[in-house]
């Protein structure tokens, strides 16, 4: 690298949000960088692995034709587990299929073909390079250095999109040190099966791909599971948070191995064999830890600046529509030749403007519930007396269903700490869920 050359835009990270940013400002005709940590992209990612179909399509039209992609995702089941049971809401829907709502993919794959997406596009990828500050003069950021000897580079504006542990958002100062509640570890699993056992396993035709997430059976910490079909895969993890794993003084693998062991997940991942085994801190603190997304020469994208419904499962979109909002400012920045906070506020405008920031602002109040509230109750004791509630209903074993009723309410009303507790904790969770 040569230290006195000028780009247009430095991007640092070479996930969904940098490579959306990159692929953009590229196909513009702007010269740009995209500069990866890892030996090539996906390397350092983990995700459950799911790909929103419009996001993305706003970003390449009929990008299915040629991306890697598993499977398309025709229902969607949460479970929610007690030691041996599970109670079950799903939504399965061909209305899914045309057009295409999501599909499973794997971050290895995909990573690697969207960045070259947008190497074709124009966009010079370095790999294997660390960006450890940011180049200022005066309040402005003018560049980057790197690891590299002579790797300072330069540009108008650097794009920041190098994950939760952003080591450029520290040095700009608008990264701080996430706290244990503000992130959880994501563990996960990729085990072997044979595609025709997926298919009968999860009553699937064709491409067709199932996805399921589960809350419970995590020791009683917070937390969400997950297991998505893939075309000869199954994708399978969990992620509770950093603090309670603190707490609990549980190993990552300890948890998974437990988890498994669950009557409905191991029937479902019996024969398989695990290829890839990994862990990852997923962004979880939610509206109110986004940091300022723009300054003097930079902007922040994807989970570099928290953008993650964590109610949802949703990042991946949500990192590619804050590259592509990124890009689209710098590109009018560029007509202007203003690159001051003022001239790329254009990205904030955007962010706030679309649902990024409309979801997270709905949920803006669950972190603080889940924060404040005992993981054990919501995470535990509820969902152990919800399915024994479900037992005892359908239990037919000649006591009368308004007396099975009231076990079943007694049950769930002990399990919150009585009538009143339930009552506000209802209340409480309501007014978190919904802004």
């Amino acid at each position: 690298m040569v230290a006195t050359e000028h780009f247009d835009a430095i991007i640092v990270g070479a996930g969904p949000a940098g490579s959306a940013a990159a692929y953009i400002m590229a196909k513009a005709g702007l010269n740009v960088v995209l500069i990866e940590r890892g030996e090539f992209p996906g390397a350092k990612n983990i995700f459950g692995g799911v790909i929103y179909r419009k996001q993305l399509e706003d970003i390449i039209p009929e990008f299915w034709k040629e991306a890697p992609l598993e499977r398309q995702v025709i229902e969607q089941r949460l479970w929610i587990l007690s030691d041996q049971a599970g109670v079950t809401i799903g939504h399965r829907n061909e209305a899914f299929k045309e057009p295409n709502n999501c599909w499973t993919g794997l971050r290895v794959k995909f990573d690697q073909w969207f960045a070259t997406k947008a190497e074709q596009a124009g966009s010079l990828n370095i790999y294997e390079t660390v960006v450890i500050d940011v180049i200022r003069e005066g309040e402005k950021v003018v560049g980057v250095r790197t690891d590299r000897d002579q790797g300072d580079l330069y540009a108008n504006v650097v794009v920041v999109a190098d994950g939760v542990n952003s080591l450029l958002g520290k040095a700009l100062g608008v990264h701080r040190e996430w706290s244990p509640n503000e992130v959880s570890l994501a563990v996960k699993e990729v085990i072997a099966m044979p595609k025709e056992k997926i298919m009968d396993r999860f009553n699937l035709e064709g491409n067709e791909g199932v996805t399921t997430e589960f809350v419970g059976n995590t020791m009683g910490m917070a937390g969400l599971g997950f297991l998505y079909t893939n075309q000869d895969t199954l994708s399978f993890g969990v992620g509770v948070m950093v603090s309670d794993l603190k707490k609990k003084r549980v190993k990552p693998y300890e948890l998974l191995e437990g988890v498994k062991q669950h009557p409905m997940l191991r029937r479902l991942l019996q024969g398989g064999e695990t290829k890839e085994y990994a862990g990852h801190l997923i962004p979880e603190g939610g509206f109110h830890s986004i940091p300022p997304l723009s300054g003097d020469g930079w902007m922040i994208c994807g989970d570099a600046a928290q953008l993650v419904n964590f109610v949802h499962r949703e990042g991946t979109n949500l990192a590619m529509t804050s590259g592509r909002f990124a890009a689209e400012a710098i590109i009018e920045a560029h007509e202007t030749g203003d690159f001051s906070r003022v001239g790329l506020a254009g990205y904030d405008r955007r962010v706030k403007e679309s649902f990024v920031h409309k979801d997270l602002k709905k949920y803006k109040g669950l972190h603080h519930f889940l924060s404040d509230s005992d993981p054990s109750l919501t995470f535990d004791k509820l969902p152990k007396a919800l399915n024994e509630a479900a037992y005892q209903m359908l239990l037919v074993d000649g006591v009368p269903k308004s007396d099975k009723q009231k076990i079943a309410m007694r049950g769930v009303t002990q399990a919150a700490g009585g009538l009143m507790n339930m009552v506000k904790l209802g209340a409480q969770g309501w007014r978190a869920m919904n802004g």
